[in-house]
């Protein structure tokens, strides 16, 4: 299972999430054979829905996320509930592409630029919500900062990361999303940018060993927060 939290700093500016969803992504590989690209691309979206699914309001709601971008992975999906637990898939879930230069998965070539992110929330409302924004960089994390800044106008930091294994199963995978309060003086707002820009890659500190609780400490270093709400999600078909 999953592990995240949700945190609140004392002064009321900052919402945090932080979270470990190695065992999920591994379990999404594990029942649709992806190849590591997709895996990772998979395993980013299955951890924003996640995410963004804790932070729906009502018990029975649901966030579905779709990313039609174009690339060969096809349509790439995932929907979770507000406990977390997530499920979803790839149309075409083994790609094989080059590295980049860096050495790292090219998520972004194997889902597509040319295309948008769908997000769409179930309130049980007569009409679900839907907000659809053009994607910036097919790398997700990027793509799901501009949903909020263009479609629900929260500034948010997210960043989400996957790790395989040579042997296609899953090393670590997980995410952080950071959203700034109503109000937030602009003092915070530089704080948090200097923080988040100054720490390691999502995989890098799970590959560590930091656990959400510590990659929480580093996200608002400097900040008094209480744990809001402590999760346990898995993947749910």
């Amino acid at each position: 299972m999953g592990k995240c939290l949700r945190c609140l700093t004392r002064d009321a500016t900052v919402m945090a999430l932080a979270m470990d969803t190695t065992d999920i992504v591994g379990e999404a590989e594990r029942i649709h054979g992806t190849s590591a690209v997709v895996t990772a691309a998979l395993g980013r979206l299955l951890t924003a829905a996640s995410m963004m699914g804790i932070l729906l309001k009502g018990q029975e709601d649901t966030v579905t996320l779709k990313i039609d971008g174009g690339g060969p992975a096809g349509s790439v999906m995932a929907v979770s509930d507000s406990r977390g637990d997530v499920r979803g898939y790839a149309a075409h879930p083994v790609v094989e592409i080059p590295l980049k230069p860096n050495g790292k998965l090219d998520v972004g070539t194997a889902v597509g630029r040319d295309g948008m992110l769908h997000v769409l929330r179930d309130t049980g409302a007569p009409q679900p919500y839907i907000g659809s924004v053009p994607l910036v960089s097919g790398e997700i994390a990027e793509d799901i900062t501009s949903y909020y800044a263009i479609s629900e106008q929260v500034p948010t930091v997210c960043a989400l990361g996957v790790l395989v294994n040579p042997d296609l199963s899953v090393k670590c995978a997980g995410g952080f999303l950071v959203q700034l309060l109503p109000f937030c003086p602009e003092g915070v707002i530089d704080q948090v940018e200097e923080t988040v820009a100054a720490l390691p890659s999502v995989t890098a500190m799970l590959e560590s060993g930091m656990t959400p609780r510590i990659m929480m400490d580093k996200l608002l270093a400097g900040f008094a927060y209480d744990i809001l709400d402590e999760y346990e999600p898995v993947y749910r078909c």
